[in-house]
């Protein structure tokens, strides 16, 4: 009898054992509850108590694809379900959550999804007030107000939905593409689900969401700080390895490789854009993405990559000589750069613009000029052009490398992410000399988040000297001696 209780203990336990696995990793643990409903309630108080809005998730993905939420929805839900909708409702300020019913073979397949019939479950972890099948949804939009006028306004995004490594301006650009194509002109996914709405729904004033979600997401919340921080470590991390593992002959692709190795060690979900990697004048391509060449002796190599980190990114870049030493002509170079970075932190702070600090940290720039020589005429010319180029107070970072908002003319804000990027062409030689770091806004200034990435010409010549992962495991001779 003993042995027979044992066994159906061992059963029971053979049976329970999967599923529990199977419940494993289903729903993030870096945001609180708490922290997603604050968010939801600045969309109602930007919004009014007149208004409704509808977020619409990513799609699902083809074949074996890995699924990735668009930032939009994670944003205010973590929830990684695909099809999935959020509507806040500005009259009575709930939130209801919109998933597809349990696909049990695709959970047979992938594991745990999370689905209609988790409803309690969801409630839980989201702090969200309802959740319903998506053939509620209907139902629940006529709801809000369509019986008797005037029907609330309905926001939804207008803006191309972030929903993997390409940004907003790339997105947008795609869309031209696909417009222009007599061959193809598909709407948009965002356009398709304005035109149902405006078919099925006459009554509603469609406004635009956009906005208002740009406005919240640029200015970032202490965990947000924490996951961008942890991201731009990874990115210095990869390319202190790429720096180590840099000498003549090595391949561009060589360098993403070990640098990709970094990314996955420390649990990125991949790279937040394709990894730009040019030696000699590839780099001159400013978003050069082949990799294809091999590092030649003498020549520069620019890096420009980061991580996919729990939904949030990078942007850091760092240029270096492919012999381990910079001659007079980079050295000279290099250095007006390293001191054009400098004098745009100095002077980053709240309340001040990017006009202000780009006009300060070129005043300094003139300074730094007076006595310095080139070794040729066309370097001057260069360092004279990037003394007055405004290009090099960049873009936001957060969850996408180009992120939302504004910073450019409007006033510094402690929690604005973006990056600083001094950058000079010279182009008879097709050289292109910039690092780029990523800036934090302060309650009292500025932090730079890639400071411990080498930068000056000692550490960087420092960093090279080491030995890298490529010289220690060389890739193998292909193909195979037989």
């Amino acid at each position: 009898m003993k042995i027979k209780k044992i066994l159906s203990v061992l059963l029971v336990l053979l049976v329970i054992i999967p599923s529990f696995s199977q419940e494993k990793n289903y729903y993030q643990t870096d945001f609180s509850k708490e922290e997603f409903a604050s968010r939801r309630a600045m969309i109602f108080d930007a919004i009014g108590d007149q208004s409704i809005a509808v977020i619409q998730g990513s799609g699902g993905t083809p074949g074996v694809s890995v699924f990735r939420q668009s930032n939009s929805f994670y944003y205010l839900t973590g929830v990684e379900s695909p099809h999935a909708y959020l509507l806040l409702n500005g009259k009575n300020k709930r939130s209801t959550l919109y998933l597809p019913h349990r696909d049990e073979g695709m959970e047979r397949n992938q594991g745990k999804v999370l689905s209609a019939e988790d409803a309690e479950l969801v409630k839980e972890l989201t702090g969200i007030e309802d959740v319903k099948g998506i053939e509620f949804l209907a139902r629940d939009l006529s709801g809000t107000g369509l019986i008797r006028p005037p029907a609330p306004a309905l926001h939804v995004e207008f803006s191309p939905v972030e929903s993997g490594n390409d940004s907003r301006d790339e997105l947008l650009a795609k869309q031209i593409m696909v417009a222009s194509d007599p061959w193809d002109g598909a709407a948009s996914r965002e356009a398709l689900f304005i035109q149902k709405l405006q078919s099925q729904y006459p009554q509603f004033e469609i406004k635009d969401l956009t906005p208002t979600l740009d406005g919240l997401r640029l200015i970032k919340s202490k965990k947000e700080i924490e996951i961008l921080r942890e991201a731009t470590q990874i990115a210095g991390l990869a390319i202190i390895e790429a720096m180590k593992s840099t000498e003549p002959g090595v391949y561009e692709y060589q360098l993403g490789a070990a640098a990709k190795y970094v990314f996955t060690l420390h649990g990125a979900m991949g790279d937040s854009y394709p990894a730009i990697i040019g030696g000699g004048t590839n780099a001159y391509m400013g978003h050069y993405f082949h990799k294809t060449d091999k590092l030649v002796d003498g020549d520069l190599v620019l890096m420009d990559y980061a991580p996919d980190y729990k939904y949030y990114s990078s942007d850091v870049t760092r240029i270096w000589p492919v012999n381990g030493k910079f001659n007079e002509e980079q050295r000279a170079l290099y250095e007006f750069i390293i001191e054009y970075r400098d004098a745009l932190f100095r002077y980053i702070k709240p309340g001040v613009t990017s006009n202000e600090v780009l006009d300060q940290a070129a005043a300094d720039m003139k300074k730094y000029m007076v006595g310095k020589t080139f070794v040729k005429s066309s370097h001057l010319k260069a360092v004279e052009d990037g003394i007055k180029f405004r290009g090099h107070f960049q873009h936001p970072v957060g969850m996408i490398v180009h992120d939302v908002g504004r910073v450019h003319g409007v006033k510094l804000k402690p929690g604005m992410v973006f990056t600083i990027d001094p950058m000079i062409w010279i182009r008879d030689e097709r050289l292109y000399i910039r690092i780029e770091d990523v800036a934090l806004v302060t309650e009292d200034g500025v932090e730079n988040m890639s400071a411990f990435v080498p930068t000056s010409i000692e550490d960087v010549e420092k960093t090279i000297a080491e030995k890298g992962m490529i010289e220690e495991r060389p890739a193998v001779k292909l193909p195979f001696e037989k």
